[in-house]
């Protein structure tokens, strides 16, 4: 029977508790513990099944956040939580058995979506099985219903499993009860960690746990193994919507599990909650809104159309490869590399095409993803042409996301292949990526074996040649998946089809009027691979990608001279370098930028006096900032003439939007949320909305975060704030992560800290909110003029402004600012090293005005 009930516990209203005694298959009756939110006269049941050792708390959220109309019913397995204590052991197939009994107790007919965390999932899959007729869909978070191949299991649960400790950690003591709750960073609240453990006071309360770990069929001849089995292999013909809700720190079930599950269930939409661990449920509260949202979406209206993405044309698309076939019979440099190499056009369409042959006939199928981790070169750019000729997915995170971000992009986007230079592979061996390896470049035999490359890029050709040529992959299949810059959060993956991707390059080709004649210096690393793709000669200077500062007036112009150079691309703090080491050019190196036409900047806002400053270095160029994004880029462009037409504003002014681009705006509420009707009127501030042929495809493993940034049909919602003036401009005023919600309603901080920087005695500026939203005041942090640097990677330390200094500050702010702060650097991202991290000088701002660190809202940002 049960020992007391769940009282006072942190979330949980007591109400949806119930007991209800249910006869049993083994013609006994249980008596079980059940949260259900009761909805009469439901449209479905959303049943939410436990693992080991939590219980039904687990699901309090969710049975708070139920999608209108639907009943949530999660139980306490038995020997868990509340329910009833059985004499004998429960094994996998009983439990199924059990939750079977219950849902016809509960008189549960469907329509049902089964919800599962840890050894819950194997459970409500088997009950899914068994009740095909009623199941609509599945939400799985955390667990496994299989051992991948060679695996023995998670370690921990393996470890807890050995006969010589389970009844010590599972029963005797509360260490596997409370370490459920101990791998959450930071760490759970002790009132939550206390919920858990408040069914589980002694060992009688505990035997059922140590039961449950023993009923794990780790090992082939275990009674359980043949009904797991079982379960494994029947869910491949659970042929329902599934969502799939992870978090990528988990001990317990890591990539490998995810991965299995996605074989399985081909159907499933992913989401990777970044930073959350085992106890997703905990580490992302945000998750019961996802599946309250997914369930409507699915069941509103499954069979609704894909909405258009723009305009759309009776052309059969290009490829990205299309350019660089058309100039296969030409002996001119195609590509010319830092250190001087350089290949000819004609080499390169036959090395591409040898390779994608090669890649084939290795074993890399279409919609395979292969890793990138190859220095900008000549083998890069073929690696990339030849993997998209071969119908697979290149996946690239560039070296400016440091290497933790590098690791946690790459690793989310579960490569099947990597190929990489020496250095590439032997970190991919320390990052822990998965896949096959190929090498690019040279090595002796004993190099491949440690690095374990099963192929390189010369054996390929070889192979290649050998090879037919593979087939081309339909133009709406993936074709890459990139990784924004991280400014505001964990680099998101953006998947790009093959259409998209050849939409943007015609679409750049066209705006700036790209010609076979023209030549490209990118100076950006993620641009360095679109030459070819463009039809036109690129190189790359010999910087460090990760530090974009590097670049200078001479490098730029040695690399200009390789390939007669016509358009230069580069971020602005790499041109702001190059204005200052300007004078130290040769006249060789003067002469190659000044036939330069075409000067590109993108990435963050560049300031108009850096535009000026380059025409001694430009002499012949117009400077053009297109602004867009990782996901759509671009959307719009402006020249510099057009951005001193158009004058002082609230904001940065980044012109009209390109050809076949459509531009509107989301308005924003008065705590800054921008849910308004999309619009084009002039002069309302809000969330830009792009709308285009090229726009990205999705987010990778980010269903959630790609339905927000979606849900009005065929748009995407950018993230960034800004209005439309009266001559169709566009202005940018920040980030809506950045917006300061004032108790007079939102203030968007680009507009401000332009005005700010106007000042003599600044250099650089952010404006920041510090409080709880909807009473949040404003808080300038400036650089004082002459101090350098302006900005790097993390911010330093913040000290009250001078009075005088604050004072002009203020005037010219134009808003109201609760404080001026001063500081000798502005923290900035790693990619770019331009956009200024709002987010972190808010904390410092917020522990130096405080005198104490401060923190709004619970955990998260979540409530219990």
């Amino acid at each position: 029977m049960t020992a007391g009930a769940p009282v006072e516990l942190p979330g949980l209203d007591p109400s949806w508790s119930r007991w209800i005694t249910v006869p049993g298959a083994d013609g006994e009756k249980h008596l079980w513990h059940v949260l259900d939110n009761g909805v009469p006269d439901a449209v479905g049941t959303l049943l939410c099944v436990h693992g080991n050792p939590t219980w039904s708390y687990l699901w309090r959220r969710l049975v708070a956040a139920a999608p209108p109309g639907w009943r949530v019913v999660a139980p306490d397995q038995l020997g868990m939580g509340w329910s009833e204590r059985p004499a004998a052991p429960r094994t996998l197939a009983q439990r199924v058995t059990d939750l079977g009994d219950l849902t016809a107790a509960l008189g549960i007919s469907g329509p049902v979506v089964t919800v599962a965390h840890d050894w819950g999932g194997i459970i409500s899959l088997g009950w899914a099985l068994e009740h095909r007729p009623v199941v609509r869909g599945v939400v799985l978070t955390n667990t496994a219903v299989a051992m991948p191949e060679g695996d023995l299991g998670p370690a921990l649960i393996r470890l807890a499993h050995a006969p010589g400790l389970r009844a010590a950690v599972t029963v005797g003591s509360s260490v596997f009860v409370r370490g459920a709750t101990a791998l959450s960073w930071p760490p759970l609240p002790r009132e939550i960690r206390r919920a858990y453990a408040q069914p589980y006071p002694s060992a009688a309360r505990r035997r059922a746990v140590g039961e449950f770990v023993a009923d794990i069929p780790f090992r082939p001849g275990h009674p359980s193994r043949p009904a797991q089995e079982a379960i494994a292999e029947g869910i491949r013909t659970l042929d329902v919507p599934a969502l799939l809700l992870w978090g990528p720190r988990d001990p317990v079930f890591g990539a490998k599990y995810l991965a299995d599950l996605r074989e399985r269930l081909p159907r499933a939409e992913v989401h990777r909650y970044e930073g959350a661990s085992h106890l997703l449920p905990e580490d992302a509260p945000q998750y019961a809104e996802a599946v309250a949202t997914w369930v409507t979406d699915t069941f509103a209206a499954p069979d609704a159309p894909a909405p258009a993405r723009g305009g759309t044309s009776a052309e059969p698309p290009a490829r990205p490869w299309a350019a660089l076939a058309a100039r296969s019979e030409d002996d001119s440099p195609a590509v010319v590399e830092a250190g001087g190499g350089s290949v000819t056009w004609a080499r390169l369409a036959r090395r591409v095409s040898d390779l994608a042959a090669g890649l084939a006939a290795a074993g890399v199928r279409p919609g395979d993803r292969v890793a990138l981790l190859v220095e900008p070169s000549a083998d890069l750019t073929a690696a990339v042409y030849a993997t998209w000729r071969a119908g697979a997915v290149i996946v690239v995170a560039d070296k400016g996301l440091g290497l933790r971000g590098m690791r946690r992009a790459l690793r989310g986007a579960a490569p099947d292949h990597v190929l990489g230079s020496t250095a590439g592979l032997a970190a991919a061996r320390a990052m822990g990526l998965p896949g096959t390896r190929i090498l690019a470049g040279p090595a002796t035999a004993r190099l491949r074996r440690a690095l374990g490359a099963e192929h390189d890029l010369a054996s390929l050709e070889v192979l290649g040649r050998a090879s037919s040529a593979p087939a081309e992959a339909p133009p709406d299949a993936d074709c890459a998946v990139v990784f924004t810059s991280g400014a505001t959060g964990p680099a998101k993956g953006v998947v790009y089809t093959q259409r998209q991707v050849g939409a943007q390059l015609e679409l750049v080709r066209t705006a700036y009027g790209l010609t076979p004649g023209d030549s490209l210096v990118a100076a950006f690393a993620p641009f360095s691979i679109l030459g070819p793709g463009l039809g036109i000669a690129s190189s790359v200077p010999d910087i460090d990608v990760t530090a974009p500062g590097t670049l200078t007036a001479a490098k730029l112009a040695d690399a200009a001279a390789a390939v007669d150079a016509t358009v230069v691309f580069a971020a602005p703090a790499a041109l702001r370098r190059v204005a200052a080491t300007t004078a130290e050019m040769t006249g060789e190196q003067r002469s190659a930028l000044s036939r330069v036409r075409l000067l590109m900047s993108a990435g963050a806002p560049v300031p108009t006096p850096l535009l000026r400053r380059l025409g001694d270095t430009f002499p012949g160029a117009e400077p053009h900032t297109p602004y867009g994004m990782t996901e759509a880029l671009p959307v719009t462009d402006v020249s510099l003439d057009e951005v001193e037409a158009a004058g002082p504003g609230d904001g940065v002014c980044v012109g009209r939007p390109v050809p076949g681009v459509e531009v509107r705006i989301s308005p924003l509420s008065p705590l800054g949320a921008a849910d308004g009707r999309l619009t084009s009127a002039p002069g309302v501030p809000g969330e830009v909305c792009v709308r285009a042929p090229h726009v990205k495809d999705r987010y990778d493993a980010l269903w959630a975060t790609e339905r927000a940034a979606a849900r009005d049909p065929g748009w995407h919602r950018t993230g960034d704030v800004g209005h439309l003036d009266g001559e169709g401009r566009l202005w940018i005023e920040g980030r809506l992560a950045h917006v300061i919600t004032t108790p007079d309603g939102p203030v968007t901080p680009v507009g401000p800290e332009l005005r700010i920087e106007d000042l003599d005695a600044v250099s650089a500026a952010a404006v920041v909110g510090v409080g709880p939203p909807g009473a949040q005041v404003a808080v300038a942090v400036v650089v004082p003029a002459g101090r350098a640097p302006r900005r790097a990677p993390r911010a330093g330390r913040l000290t009250v402004a001078p009075p005088e200094l604050a004072d002009r500050v203020r005037d010219a702010a134009g808003i109201d600012l609760a404080a001026v702060l001063g500081a000798t650097t502005l923290p900035v991202d790693i990619r770019h090293q331009s956009k200024v991290d709002r987010a972190a000088l808010s904390r410092r701002a917020a522990r130096v005005l405080s005198g104490t660190p401060v923190r709004w809202g619970a955990r998260r940002g979540s409530t219990p």
